[in-house]
């Protein structure tokens, strides 16, 4: 509740309306434990009233996220994760089947990203993981990362054509790590979920990370992270700290992050 009055007090100073700017939700997950909680209907009145306008969305298992997609398929950019049951995050690199699974589940047609997948450094030299890769290349979907930067190094050693959505910015990875990352890497693309404390501790934009959304305004994207079934009821007053702190930034930055950088990278089909 604290959080929600700092979030709208800053919004009323910046002249900024709880439902402007539109955001582009870019980190959404349709867990089975959610779904118990919050039936499709449920989820996209939950969007709505936090201004998403559109949501990149995974499950485990993946049938949550075509639940959505059946309800909402203008609002929902479904991605297809490698986890086949809860507990698949710490073993599926290494899982011989997982490739086969993600070949087929992909002749679907439906996705548009591999992910949201947790790798760490030393776990992408797998066979699963370079056909993983070499999926995401075949079909012109980038990887969505929960990595260190090391792992990302080395999924871009990979196959340098792959386009990566790097998760919460390396979750804990400094500005500065950041900046070196995307000046080095051109295909790689940042969505900033639970990096809300260190981007705007306060409510006040950090200016290691202004700087860098300056230097980079085509790259970033903002998300929630509805992880756990309790992550639902913060969507909204996660998305308007991200309008406090958007509003602290030029416009037109502003509003590429918000929405207008994860449309070019999910273009409406």
């Amino acid at each position: 509740m604290r959080r929600r009055s700092l979030v709208f007090s800053l919004l009323a100073a910046a002249g900024v309306h709880a439902a402007e700017p539109r955001i582009f939700d870019a980190h959404i997950h349709y867990n089975a434990e959610a779904q118990a909680i919050y039936p499709p209907q449920k989820v996209i009145e939950i969007l709505d009233r936090a201004g998403v306008e559109r949501a990149l969305v995974s499950s485990t298992p993946n049938d949550g996220t075509r639940r959505l997609r059946e309800v909402a398929p203008s609002r929902i950019v479904p991605e297809l994760r490698p986890y086949r049951k809860a507990g698949d995050s710490a073993s599926w690199y290494r899982d011989p089947e997982v490739a086969d699974f993600l070949a087929q589940e992909l002749k679907r047609g439906i996705y548009r990203a591999i992910g949201e997948f947790h790798l760490s450094a030393g776990q992408t030299d797998t066979p699963t993981v370079k056909h993983t890769v070499k999926l995401a290349v075949e079909h012109g979907i980038p990887l969505h990362a929960h990595s260190d930067d090391v792992a990302i190094r080395d999924l871009f050693a990979i196959d340098p054509k792959v386009n990566i959505l790097w998760a919460h910015a390396g979750m804990s990875a400094p500005a500065q790590t950041v900046r070196k990352m995307l000046d080095q890497y051109p295909a790689l693309w940042v969505e900033l979920s639970m990096r809300a404390g260190d981007v705007a501790p306060g409510g006040k934009l950090d200016a290691a990370w202004r700087e860098l959304f300056l230097r980079h305004p085509d790259r970033f994207l903002v998300g929630t992270d509805t992880w756990t079934p309790s992550r639902w009821d913060d969507v909204q007053s996660e998305n308007d700290f991200a309008r406090a702190w958007l509003a602290q930034l030029p416009r037109e930055v502003a509003e590429k992050i918000a929405t207008g950088n994860a449309r070019r990278l999910f273009p409406v089909k």
